[in-house]
């Protein structure tokens, strides 16, 4: 073929770089565009691309977030990877043998570490290590059946709690995939790190009482700790978790997974740090052929190359039951759509109905949904041996149009063919975006605290599962991505108070894309993100290693706040509002007239500093700082500020949201997210 092209058979085997033969028959040679285009007319040729470059790229979360592994400078590089920093993570347990484990080429286990290798059935003493140097599992309050199919030990049988573990501080591991996808090294926030596992949480559903999650965190405190990750919902466990935030231990918590609805945050408690979920820059295109040869394009996680043919397409219409009950249904792909979109509910109603085409013989799922980023799911059916894909609502209609002409003219059956799933990263994906399924604020509890704090990568996440690795999402995943750059932090910052590095994180934080454009909120509808959607906003590594200036908390001022309402003892001494807490947010929900807040900033950057204010006034609130520069030299390390809000109208309204931004000559802005809501009447019900 080349010869008769290029003119001889030495310039077809000078062109030649690769022959391929066992995955498939073909070749690679450098050739013209004109060439190209020659060969691609030939009867026997199938198809032909162009070569393409592709940077090496990790499982990509961590990339994205500028810790690159091998750089010369920024966070990972000047905190020498987390060394010697210990995480704690209360979870489901871990797998020791995942090679995100390996305790290759760490030293001895830090002195000041006080904890045990708590053994049990499958894991013996040699399964703690110098990485996992700590083990323990609490089943006293569990019953039979929670223990069903359990490892009575710290061994993981559900594998989210070896997922969270190795994303905070798993080692770095090289040609990691999903069959493929996602293809890159395997690595946690802080490689050098090392890990303490705390196994509360039991079963497949990863059930965690209180009083084993209050025993962790106790325990915790005790072995030594740096970090606690708790991938998990709750109150934020106040009882154990401010005396381990007083004795130096920072605690990060999952913001929970009911978004888009507001008021649905948990863990909003001042002290630790509440964790939304974010998307990073990769996508799963999965190309949908139709018998007619319209491509359309959905996203899926597939990888089954048996299944990459045209078969049967059925409309499924809400693929209950009673729409599958049908012998047509057999060797189909089934397209599944509500007939009322307000009612569907992707989170629940997808697993089902990939169950229902199943159960009906059907071969494949194409599954149409508002964003809802639940992509992770769809991953199952490469187990069952069917093929999915998720669309939206206007690719939906495209599909079942093309479904509803064929049938009209009775001459032949809808044909559909769904392909492997490809991955793509870059630029090109719009990121991040706030997920759908992450909680929102404000704080049923305590709406005078800005919850959640801060969002991370928590969509579609590859890291260790067992001895293998596979793709999770949830404000699980975000957590530990915090919880790995919080002992980075610690590394480079060994001083810093838990309030300190939470300040870090809050101020710094993007609330713009790199496009420069604002960061949305995906849900019912899209929307561009607020502090109750992101806290301060997107997570940035780098500036939180260099914030300029820190809100610390002394955290006896925490118990001055909440008048007995936590169940700790001691913390009835005021009724003070929390928005007069140090914190490096503000939310008021009741500004009638005027409130004057007053914020205390100690300088961590240059020692000769001046910074300037610049505010966004939340709609219909008037912001006024005193004074509007705080100059810091050796000797005045720590400024006091005051903000006055006042009402410009007299309403009973709803939340409205700013900023206040100090700023230097070095590049340094120090943000302080801002909510307040305009009232008439207290505790006046907004349900109109």
């Amino acid at each position: 073929m080349l010869t008769t092209l290029l003119g001889s058979k030495e310039e077809a085997l000078s062109s030649i770089r690769y022959n391929y033969k066992h995955g498939f028959s073909g070749f690679a040679a450098m050739l013209t565009e004109s060439q190209a285009n020659a060969i691609a007319e030939l009867p026997d040729v199938l198809s032909i691309r162009p070569n393409r470059a592709y940077k090496v790229h990790t499982t990509r979360s961590w990339d994205y977030l500028g810790l690159h592994y091998n750089q010369s400078k920024g966070l990972l590089h000047d905190s020498k990877l987390g060394e010697d920093v210990i995480i704690g993570v209360v979870d489901t347990g871990i797998w020791p043998e995942s090679l995100s484990f390996s305790d290759a080429g760490l030293g001895p286990i830090p002195t000041r570490w006080k904890g045990i290798c708590q053994t049990g059935v499958g894991f013996s003493a040699s399964n703690c290590s110098r990485k996992i140097i700590g083990a323990r599992w609490y089943n006293n309050d569990l019953n039979s059946k929670d223990l069903q199919g359990e490892y009575l030990s710290a061994r993981d049988s559900n594998g989210h709690g070896t997922h969270t573990a190795s994303t905070a501080a798993g080692v770095l591991v090289k040609n990691v995939s999903v069959h493929g996808l996602a293809a890159g090294a395997a690595r946690g926030g802080a490689p050098r790190a090392r890990l303490a596992i705390y196994k509360a949480c039991w079963g497949s559903n990863g059930s965690c009482s209180d009083a084993a999650v209050l025993k962790a965190i106790d325990d915790a405190i005790h072995d030594g700790v740096d970090v606690l990750s708790l991938s998990i919902g709750g109150n934020g466990y106040p009882e154990a978790s401010l005396n381990a935030v007083a004795k130096g231990v920072s605690l990060v918590f999952a913001g929970g997974n009911d978004g888009p609805v507001t008021h649905t945050v948990e863990n909003a408690l001042p002290w630790v740090v509440t964790v939304a979920a974010s998307t990073i820059d990769r996508s799963f295109p999965t190309r949908i052929t139709l018998g007619n040869d319209q491509v359309l394009v959905g996203q899926g996680i597939n990888y089954l190359t048996e299944q990459e043919i045209f078969v049967r397409l059925f409309d499924g219409q809400s693929c209950d039951v009673d729409s599958l009950n049908n012998t047509d249904v057999a060797g189909s792909i089934v397209i599944c759509h509500p007939n009322d979109v307000t009612s569907w509910n992707p989170r629940s109603d997808l697993i089902t109905s990939i169950e229902n085409v199943i159960t009906a013989n059907g071969v494949g799922i194409i599954y149409a949904q508002y964003t809802n980023n639940l992509l992770f799911v769809v991953e199952v059916c490469n187990n069952a041996g069917v093929i999915c894909a998720i669309v939206d609502f206007e690719v939906a209609n495209q599909i079942i149009k093309y479904h509803d002409i064929i049938i009209s003219t009775n001459s032949t059956s809808p044909m559909v063919k769904v392909s492997q799933t490809k991955d793509v990263v870059g630029p090109s994906v719009l990121s991040p975006k706030i997920a759908s399924f992450s909680s929102r604020g404000p704080s049923v509890d305590f709406p005078e605290l800005l919850k959640p704090d801060i969002a991370a990568p928590g969509v579609t996440i590859l890291a260790a599962k067992g001895s293998a690795y596979g793709f999770d999402t949830g404000t699980s995943m975000a957590c530990p991505h915090v919880s790995g750059i919080i002992a980075l932090l610690k590394s480079l910052h060994p001083y810093w108070s838990p309030a300190a590095i939470k300040s870090a994180l809050v101020t710094t934080a993007s609330i713009t894309n790199e496009h420069g454009w604002p960061i949305e909120a995906e849900g019912i509808p899209r929307k561009l993100a607020d502090p109750f959607d992101f806290g301060g906003g997107n997570v940035n590594p780098n500036r939180a290693a260099d914030p300029g200036l820190i809100f610390d908390i002394d955290p006896k001022d925490y118990l001055k706040y909440f008048n007995c309402s936590i169940g700790i003892q001691d913390a009835c001494d005021s009724t003070k509002p929390l928005y007069y807490l140090n914190l490096p947010s503000i939310s008021i929900p009741n500004l009638k007239t005027t409130v004057t807040i007053s914020r205390t900033v100690t300088n961590v950057g240059s020692t000769d500093a001046a910074y300037e204010a610049v505010l966004e006034s939340p709609v219909g609130v008037k912001m006024v700082v005193e004074p509007p520069v705080l100059i810091f030299n050796a000797t005045h390390t720590v400024q006091t500020f005051k903000v006055e809000f006042t009402a410009t109208v007299k309403l009973q309204g709803d939340y409205t949201f700013g900023s206040l931004t100090w700023y230097d000559k070095e590049d340094h802005r120090v943000r302080i997210p801002i909510a307040t809501r305009i009232v008439i009447q207290d505790f006046f019900a907004d349900a109109s």
